[in-house]
């Protein structure tokens, strides 16, 4: 057994590639996406290393091209949940110990073949799953999934150096154990970096995971546990599972050895496992850890004082990538009305260039919502604004799904600051404007404060610092990544740790080392080197 203190090497965020016209790294992605379409692929559970089919296989394919099958994947039911618990428990013992060194050596290596040899793979198969342009997803799939597992293990290993003082003749240390249990992990659509980071990093820190991935991210959910089991995770510590939501909840959160719950979706769900738990808690062997990052109603506040095409890029970008599918997006803007000639102008100008399609073809800045579902709630929206003298659709508005589930960016402008879609959430290509009087700007911060029950992002755009410091104040609570002359979309792992409070989750900021803390359970051990002898304190004398 090794008595060395390991350092980890050297962590940086990993770069984003351009994917320029003739690049090289533009041929093998679209080399590797023409391979994907040439097969149907049979994508199985994996529980306890095993490969599991059933006879209830669903079929995939793209949400820009919804006639060509990707493949299919096998459904589960209620014996594959229990098993995947089973399996779960029964690594548990083993990996938690395993020396710390050896499981971060597995999440590195991911990390260098998701960077590296299987970049390609990563990015084709969430372009294909998700309708991600190459850009959005090499941000995702490839930068971001690779941060989350590299930093994950610099704040691993930043966590278990912190230990007590001591005194004399005493050592004092702190150990800091997994979760007694199994974790459930349930990840979105929307990005291929979370789906894997939420089971990973409570994996890392020696717990054993039980994930079930959104149905329509499986293409790319399977590609990541590729990627896992390729850099030598042992059989049973991610449990990968397609199987139904109610089906699921019930055995989880009924089993004794429940012990945590990483959670990336809506908030009507995520409040709905909350009660859930709490009335389940007296089954538990220990209290669980529940941390979720949910839904967002993300706002643009623009002061007289910033730059008109500062402002209309940010909305343009924040609003419109990735069809607006992202829980950060901007989707309700303030601006005030001295500027709103010119922001209009640009803005719509922006969007209107826009090319929409397949995300084979490099050119398209965006493409389809991810399913009909999506398409069904959005294109509501649309046709309910149609229909209203409170809103007005300056560009865009058309909806078709012959193809793929494509809508167009939709901007709006509204007379109520309260009207419908600027309080809830889309998700999806819709932009709601309010235009305000100058001279409001500090009524218009209580109203974009008040307006919604979420508060994950929102910026600000103002070069007046007086009018800055007045809007970071007044929405102090309101987002729990706040950005100043930026979009409110683009996090960094490292560089703004993200996550929100109120109704948008528990603010554990992933991406952070706060979000560790949560995955374990600290022992203290204090050691006495020279026990007393005798029960007599001195005061007694």
């Amino acid at each position: 057994m090794s008595n060395s203190v390991y350092r980890i090497p050297n962590v940086t965020n990993e770069p984003i590639l351009n994917y320029t016209p003739g690049s090289v790294e533009k041929e093998v992605v679209l080399k590797k996406i023409k391979e994907l379409k040439s097969t149907e692929l049979d994508i199985p559970m994996i529980i306890g290393g095993q490969d599991l089919v059933t006879v209830n296989k669903r079929r995939i394919a793209a949400p820009h091209d919804i006639h060509h099958t990707l493949g299919y994947y096998n459904y589960g039911d209620a014996q594959h949940v229990n098993l995947a618990i089973e399996e779960a428990l029964k690594a548990k013992d083993t990996w938690e110990s395993m020396p710390w060194q050896d499981r971060a050596a597995i999440f590195l290596k991911a990390a260098d073949l998701i960077s590296g040899p299987r970049r390609a793979y990563m990015n084709a198969t969430t372009m294909l799953a998700q309708s991600k342009t190459i850009y959005q997803a090499e941000i995702d799939a490839v930068a971001e999934f690779a941060d989350f597992l590299r930093f994950n293990v610099q704040y691993m290993q930043e966590v278990y150096a912190q230990q007590p003082n001591s005194s004399k003749n005493i050592w004092n240390t702190l150990e800091y154990r997994p979760l007694e249990g199994f974790v459930f992990a349930i990840t979105p659509f929307n990005f291929t970096a979370i789906s894997g980071n939420l089971p990973a990093c409570p994996a890392l820190l020696g717990n054993t995971v039980v994930w079930k991935p959104a149905e329509s991210q499986i293409y790319s959910a399977i590609a990541v546990m590729n990627i896992f089991r390729e850099s030598g995770l042992p059989d049973g510590v991610i449990n990968l599972i397609y199987t139904d939501g109610p089906t699921t909840g019930d055995i989880v959160f009924n089993h004794k050895d429940f012990a945590g719950l990483h959670f990336t979706g809506s908030t009507g769900v995520f409040r709905h496992l909350w009660k859930t738990i709490g009335t389940n808690i007296d089954k538990y062997r220990s209290y669980p850890r529940i941390v979720g990052e949910t839904g967002g109603k993300d706002f643009v506040m623009v002061h007289n004082s910033s730059d008109y095409k500062q402002v209309a890029t940010a909305l343009s970008r924040g609003a419109f990538e990735f069809q607006g599918q992202k829980c950060s997006a901007a989707s309700r803007a303030y601006i005030p009305q001295s500027m709103w000639p010119k922001v209009k102008e640009e803005l719509l100008n922006q969007v209107s260039s826009f090319k929409m399609g397949s995300v084979e073809d490099f050119s398209n800045f965006i493409s389809a919502v991810i399913d009909e579902r999506a398409f069904e709630k959005i294109s509501g929206y649309i046709d309910q604004i149609k229909r209203d003298d409170g809103a007005e659709i300056l560009l865009g508005g058309k909806c078709d799904k012959s193809k793929g589930y494509f809508i167009e960016p939709t901007v709006v402008q509204v007379k109520d600051p309260k009207y419908t879609t600027m309080c809830e959430e889309i998700f999806g290509p819709v932009l709601s404007i309010f235009v305000y009087e100058d001279d409001q700007y500090s009524e218009i911060l209580k109203i974009v404060d008040s307006t919604s029950p979420y508060a994950l992002t929102g910026s600000i755009f103002a070069l007046d610092r007086k009018a800055v410091i007045e809007a970071r104040t007044a929405l102090h609570n309101a987002a729990g990544n706040f950005y100043i002359n930026d979009k409110p979309t683009g996090a960094v792992v490292g560089q703004q740790p993200f996550g929100g409070a109120r109704g948008s989750g528990t603010n554990d900021k992933a991406g952070s080392i706060l979000n560790l803390y949560r995955w374990v359970s600290p022992r203290t051990i204090k050691e006495n080197f020279i026990s007393p002898q005798d029960y007599k304190y001195p005061f007694l004398g």
